[in-house]
C-alpha cells in the first residue's frame, strides 16, 4: 500500500541514479553509451523497464517476451483497460464510450486501474516489472518517477504504413484470448523491390474459427488514435531522453527479424541463449 499512496501523492523523485544502460546496436538509438544494461540490481530486484510506442506497434508482444525471459511481471495498461471493459465494474460503461470513439483514456482512469494492479502485485511480493503503455504524459512520468526508479525506457518505432496495416489485421481469439494478426505486410521501395516485410501471426487451427476484431480497430479510429498519440508522446520521449534512459528501436520487420536485434540492443543475447539451453 505504501507504493500506492505515493503514486497518488506524486512529488519529487527520491531514487538514486539509473543503474541500467545500453550499448549501441543496429536499429537502436540510445541517448548515452555508458555500458550494457543489467537484469538485476545489487539488491536483487528485477528490472524496472517501460515500453513506449504507438498503439499497435507491438509493445505487448515484446514486453511479454522480455517478461518471460527476465522473470518479471508484464503490466499492460491496455490489458487493464480491456479487462475492465469485459467486467461489470463501475468504469466499464464509461470506458466503452471512450474506446469506441478512438479517444485516449484519461489519467484518472489509468491511475485507478494501475493502482489496483500495483496493490495486487504488492500482495504477491512481485520483484521488478515491465510497464507497457504507461506513462503516456509528463504528469504520469513524474508521478511514476516519484514512486520508483525507472531503469530503461524502450521506444518502439514502426513506419506508419506498416503500422496501419498491422493494426487493421489484429485479431483476438474469443475462446482463449490469444492475440494474432492476419495482415501480411509487404511494402515496396522506390526501386520496386520489397522494402519492408512483416509476416502474419496466424492462430492455431483450434482458434482460427473463433477470431474476432477489436471494436476500436477500424481505419478511422486507428488513424485518430495515432494522431493523438503522436501529439502526446514527444514530451514523454524528451522527459526520458534528458535523463539518459531512452532507447529508440526501429522495428526492421516482424518478430523473426526484430526480436534478435532487440535482444542485441539490450545486450541480452547470452541471456536468451542460456534460457533456451535450459528449456
Amino acid at each position: 500500500m505504501a507504493v500506492v499512496s505515493r503514486l497518488w501523492r506524486g512529488g519529487a523523485a527520491v531514487c538514486s541514479p539509473a543503474m541500467m544502460w545500453l550499448s549501441l546496436a543496429m536499429d537502436a538509438r540510445f541517448s548515452t553509451s555508458l555500458g550494457p544494461p543489467k537484469t538485476r540490481d545489487p539488491g536483487g530486484r528485477g528490472v524496472h523497464w517501460v515500453f513506449l510506442g504507438c498503439p499497435g506497434v507491438g509493445k505487448g508482444t515484446y514486453a511479454s517476451r522480455l517478461s518471460q525471459l527476465l522473470g518479471v511481471p508484464h503490466i499492460s495498461t491496455g490489458d487493464l483497460v480491456r479487462e475492465e471493459l469485459a467486467s461489470s465494474g463501475p468504469l466499464a460503461q464509461q470506458l466503452a464510450g471512450i474506446v469506441n470513439h478512438g479517444q485516449l483514456v484519461s489519467n484518472e482512469i489509468i491511475m485507478s486501474l494501475l493502482t489496483k494492479r500495483l496493490e495486487h502485485g504488492e500482495t504477491k511480493v512481485e520483484s521488478g516489472f515491465i510497464l507497457d503503455g504507461f506513462p503516456r504524459t509528463i504528469r504520469q512520468a513524474e508521478i511514476l518517477e516519484g514512486v520508483t526508479e525507472i531503469d530503461l525506457v524502450i521506444n518502439l518505432k514502426l513506419r506508419e504504413d506498416a503500422l496501419l496495416a498491422k493494426c487493421l489485421g489484429r485479431r483476438i481469439c474469443s475462446h482463449c484470448g490469444g492475440n494474432y494478426n492476419v495482415a501480411s505486410v509487404n511494402i515496396k521501395g522506390e526501386n520496386g523491390r520489397l522494402d519492408f516485410i512483416m509476416a502474419p501471426l496466424l492462430p492455431p487451427a483450434d482458434c482460427a474459427s473463433k477470431l474476432i476484431t477489436r471494436v476500436d480497430d477500424t481505419e478511422e479510429v486507428v488513424k485518430e488514435r495515432l494522431r493523438i498519440y503522436n501529439e502526446m508522446s514527444k514530451p514523454v520521449e524528451e522527459f526520458y531522453r534528458a535523463r539518459g534512459k531512452l532507447l529508440e528501436f526501429d522495428l526492421p520487420g516482424g518478430i523473426p527479424e526484430s526480436w534478435p536485434k532487440l535482444l542485441q540492443a539490450l545486450n541480452l543475447v547470452d541471456h536468451d541463449d542460456k534460457q533456451s539451453a535450459s528449456a
